[in-house]
């Protein structure tokens, strides 16, 4: 395009400033609450997925290929210690625990259930997981609890029992033995994940070895990243390193595979958000659309002597879209900024969550959410920004195609 066209544009653009400002203000307000709207999501994806996972299941875990969907106590890790000291050599791995599991029966003096039971290292299960933050009564598993017991919320209520009070187990050892033993009840925990709390007991590691004729093997090996972006570099680190396991190779399983339900709440509260920001978008293309209607209602005169002069209708439609472009850029470039201003602030602050920030900490949740500015966050929104409101300014450009000049010199 001449260069003298976009002058004329960029002049065209500042004829009635005050209407220019408006729609430049708007798109600006339109893409800064893009920009920190999508940041906050992602950074309150982020403090779900690492509460979640810290929890439960750590961002990843090393087990016997099919043990996740089959569970089997035969399908094992027969020698942990190796994949241990691979994963100790791994800089982005910040803790690592064992854990072996196993289904049973559960008896207190009053019911019976069944239960998961959890063999744990005591140890390294407070570097691995939040569960230690969560014990509501009692205290956390210690080294020489020989035969204590860590119970869900829900399960200890089911089973009416409380700490102090002894639970007798029974099962089927790996060897296909009978596992049985007598728990005593050190600690009880609310995770605020229902399933877990009504289902699930652990025990020391070294007791389920004994009781569960373990053997020295565990089922999963699960580790826990500086950062959650890291987890491909471990996957990548360990694929092809890991060591032989008898019958059944060993797999890497990420907290995507480990929890799909988390994944899939994750998608759909993207889906919904998707929404509302399509909702602001065409609200912000509705204001162009309006701006441009004007400006060419008002110019119809103007481009009725272009076209008696020659002036060919598709240069007065690129004008029109260029006019609309510098418009849209503007407020484009100036909402990033401050977009990106407001969200760099509070990813470093934190946005306190006053009215339930004591109920989240209950769950170890943090009582702070920071939004998490990234290359995506800071160009999706206005990206869709920009396609809409140039395509929202092609409709009236359009009208000039059909604009007759005699008719169009004498409109008022």
């Amino acid at each position: 395009m001449p260069i003298e066209d976009i002058k004329l544009a960029w002049r065209n653009v500042w004829r009635h400033p005050r209407r220019t400002w408006l729609t430049v203000a708007a798109i600006a307000f339109a893409c800064l609450l893009l920009v920190f709207m999508l940041s906050f999501q992602f950074g309150s994806y982020g403090t779900m997925i690492d509460t979640a996972v810290r929890i439960r299941t750590g961002h990843f875990q090393i087990q016997a290929q099919g043990y996740q969907e089959k569970q089997q106590i035969r399908d094992v890790v027969g020698n942990p210690d190796a994949v241990a000291a691979l994963l100790q050599r791994m800089p982005e791995v910040k803790a690592q625990t064992r854990r072996a599991q196993a289904f049973g029966l559960l008896s207190s003096q009053a019911r019976t259930y069944g239960a998961l039971v959890v063999g744990i290292d005591p140890e390294n299960e407070q570097k691995a997981s939040s569960l230690a933050l969560l014990v509501r009564k009692g205290r956390f598993l210690e080294l020489d609890d020989t035969n204590g017991a860590l119970i869900g919320e829900l399960l200890a209520a089911n089973l009416q029992v409380g700490v102090g009070d002894e639970l007798t187990l029974l099962g089927q050892g790996r060897d296909g033995s009978v596992a049985a033993t007598v728990l005593t009840v050190r600690g009880i925990y609310r995770s605020g994940q229902d399933d877990f709390d009504r289902s699930a007991v652990q025990m020391p590691l070294a007791t389920f070895d004994t009781v569960f004729s373990m053997r020295g093997a565990v089922h999963t090996v699960v580790g826990v990243c500086q950062h959650l972006e890291q987890i491909d570099a471990v996957r990548r680190a360990v694929t092809g390193r890991l060591p032989a396991n008898g019958g059944k190779r060993l797999v890497f399983l990420d907290w995507q595979q480990l929890m799909p339900g988390l994944l899939q709440g994750i998608e759909m509260d993207m889906i919904s958000g998707f929404i509302f920001y399509l909702v602001l978008i065409m609200v912000v293309a509705f204001s162009i659309l309006n701006t441009f209607l004007m400006a060419i209602f008002e110019r119809t005169r103007e481009f009725g002597v272009l076209l008696a002069v020659g002036t060919r209708p598709g240069r007065l439609m690129r004008l029109v879209l260029v006019e609309s472009a510098m418009m849209t850029t503007v407020g484009i470039a100036l909402g990033i900024l401050l977009g990106c201003a407001v969200t760099l602030y509070y990813q470093a602050h934190g946005i306190a969550l006053s009215g339930a920030a004591e109920l989240m900490r209950q769950y170890g949740i943090p009582g702070r959410i920071h939004p998490r500015l990234t290359l995506l966050s800071a160009t999706a929104g206005p990206a869709a920004v920009l396609l809409i409101t140039v395509a929202a300014a092609g409709f009236p450009a359009l009208r000039l195609r059909r604009l007759k000049p005699v008719a169009a010199m004498r409109a008022a």
